[in-house]
């Protein structure tokens, strides 16, 4: 009867590989013999399976209020900067002033977390929320300044139209063309009555 062949030694590593001939069949355990495997879990995504960080990216976590106003800050932000360059303060202006309010909250208030049982008070804004705090502080302030630009176009807009309320009644009341640009006689010769001047 033929010997039979020798196992390759180059199978010794490979966890798939038939055992031996002859040799019991072993319990499974994992390559680093960290336990239960958890910890290979942690290590390969960053975060730790029980729902910490483990020193990885922190996801949004959108039932928490004080990321969801950072959030709310900034698309509000961008949206009223938006809406002011286009010429529509109102909405702007309403944009802005929610974005500015969402901003200020996010910035200041408290994530929904338990209050710890050894007696100290929690901590208090985007502090609290550990690895995740930094985006979304990044966001809470990037709402803060798009709403500050979009209030400052809106009361821009609405300032000038205060101060040359007379041209835009006669612009508004004119029926013709000749008549509107006559409007223009009333705008001072200055950058802003060029940019308001009717054109033909």
């Amino acid at each position: 009867m033929p010997d039979r062949r020798q196992p390759d030694p180059s199978t010794d590593d490979n966890p798939f590989a038939a055992p031996p001939e002859g040799r019991p069949d072993q319990p499974w355990e994992p390559r680093d013999g960290g336990g239960d495997g958890r910890d290979g879990d942690r290590d390969r995504r960053g975060v730790d399976p029980d729902g910490g960080s483990g020193g990885g990216p922190a996801r949004w976590d959108p039932t928490d209020p004080v990321q969801r106003r950072a959030r709310y800050a900034m698309l509000s932000g961008m949206w009223g900067f938006f809406f002011g360059i286009f010429g529509i303060p109102s909405m702007g202006l309403l944009l802005g002033a929610l974005a500015l309010y969402w901003g200020i909250t996010a910035l200041r208030g408290r994530p929904a977390a338990p209050a710890p049982t050894d007696g100290t008070p929690p901590p208090s804004g985007l502090a609290a929320l550990g690895l995740a705090a930094r985006p979304q502080r990044t966001a809470a302030i990037s709402g803060l300044v798009t709403a500050s630009l979009a209030i400052l176009l809106a009361a821009s807009s609405y300032a000038v139209q205060l101060a040359y309320k007379d041209f835009y009644v006669c612009r508004d009341d004119a029926l013709t063309k000749t008549a509107e640009l006559q409007c223009n006689t009333l705008l001072p010769d200055n950058p802003i009555g060029t940019v308001l001047k009717s054109r033909r």
